[in-house]
């Protein structure tokens, strides 16, 4: 859920109506009683929420019996990942929607305040997971993460230093494993080095360096960022098939087309594996998704200020007086305007502030 009723009871100070769909916050155990009597007001019809709100505020883009619901002018807030989606990306500039990312809101220090929850969460997570199915009954190699006495831990194989890999790594060393974390920042790598305990190896990033330590993982956590833009394929399947049999690959990056290559569709929560070359893939592309109350009140705290700052000033205004809403917005009036969306589709990329000033 995108909102919770604390969200709501702030839209509503500030003079704005919130409409909740039915049950919408029932995956987090959050009540519509609740949002109720934060003086929200419940909807049970999806087309009617639809037709009534200037703003949809989603945690995944629409769905595809979704899309047709939006309406040229409207705007729609949610996690998009539009680089690997051109269907999507199209249906929308079709409809006319100011469409913002979640995931592209970026200020002007290059931080991204609103994935930086959910990538906690899928990095701690993506340890928790791993360390599941290395366990035998699951189809993994019978690994114990950290090992015992006598006994070598896990090797653990993360690729890319962000906040998913660091928070991998600090999940995964805290379990005991042996970590390698891959990298091209070589200042990143010094920090993580310094302020993460455990069995810590640290590598540049370059395809020999990846190649040597995808062959002695255990486990594989893929959590290469590019902002808006598609992952870049750094493990091949060549790579992959000279792991060893059961070993487990977990592709953070699938949200974002995926950086592996064998990852080459998504999987479910319901049905979240399938083995390739004798190696197990786990592709989900909303991981947080499993623990959704944590990610609610997560993603809630930091995107409260953006929400209410489109609510009050209007889209165009908001995106004019803040930059890193202005790198949030992926496509308006019908025009791309996120430079790694355009380049993903073979899209023009108009500047925002023509875009804006169309109609």
């Amino acid at each position: 859920m995108a909102a919770t009723p604390a969200l709501a009871e702030e839209l509503i100070k500030a003079g704005h109506t919130v409409l909740v769909e039915t049950d919408a916050g029932s995956g987090g155990g959050i009540l519509d009683d609740e949002y109720i009597s934060a003086g929200a007001e419940i909807v049970k019809d999806r087309e009617q929420l639809y037709a009534r709100s200037d703003m949809i505020l989603k945690v995944k883009e629409p769905l595809p019996d979704e899309v047709p619901l939006l309406r040229k002018g409207q705007i729609l807030f949610a996690y998009l990942h539009l680089a690997p989606a051109e269907e999507l990306t199209r249906a929308l500039l079709e409809r006319g929607v100011a469409a913002f990312a979640y995931e592209t809101i970026q200020t002007p220090d290059g931080a991204l305040p609103l994935l930086e929850p959910m990538s906690q969460i899928a990095g701690r997570m993506a340890v928790q997971i791993g360390a599941q199915f290395l366990e035998r009954t699951r189809g993994g190699r019978g690994v114990l993460l950290g090992g015992v006495p006598g006994v070598p831990p896990a090797e653990v194989v993360i690729i890319g230093a962000g906040t998913v890999g660091a928070n991998a790594a600090r999940i995964a060393l805290g379990m005991g494993a042996h970590v390698t974390l891959i990298d091209v920042r070589a200042d990143r790598l010094r920090y993580l080095e310094e302020v993460l305990p455990g069995r810590l190896l640290t590598v540049m990033s370059n395809r020999y360096n990846i190649e040597r330590a995808v062959h002695y993982a255990d486990l594989l956590i893929g959590a290469v960022l590019i902002a808006g833009a598609r992952a870049p394929r750094l493990v091949t399947a060549d790579m992959v098939r000279a792991m060893k049999e059961g070993s487990v690959i977990i592709d953070v990056a699938v949200d974002q087309g995926g950086c592996v290559e064998t990852v080459n569709r998504t999987t479910t929560h319901a049905d979240p594996v399938y083995v390739q070359d004798g190696v197990l893939h786990y592709a989900v592309p909303n991981i947080p998704g499993a623990v959704p109350r944590t990610s609610t009140l997560a993603l809630a705290n930091v995107t409260q200020p953006y929400v209410l700052e489109i609510a009050s000033k209007g889209y165009k205004e908001a995106v004019r007086s803040n930059p890193a809403l202005a790198r949030g917005l992926n496509v308006v009036n019908g025009q791309v305007v996120h430079p790694g969306v355009a380049e993903a589709h073979n899209l023009p990329c108009v500047p925002v502030e023509e875009a804006l000033s169309l109609e």
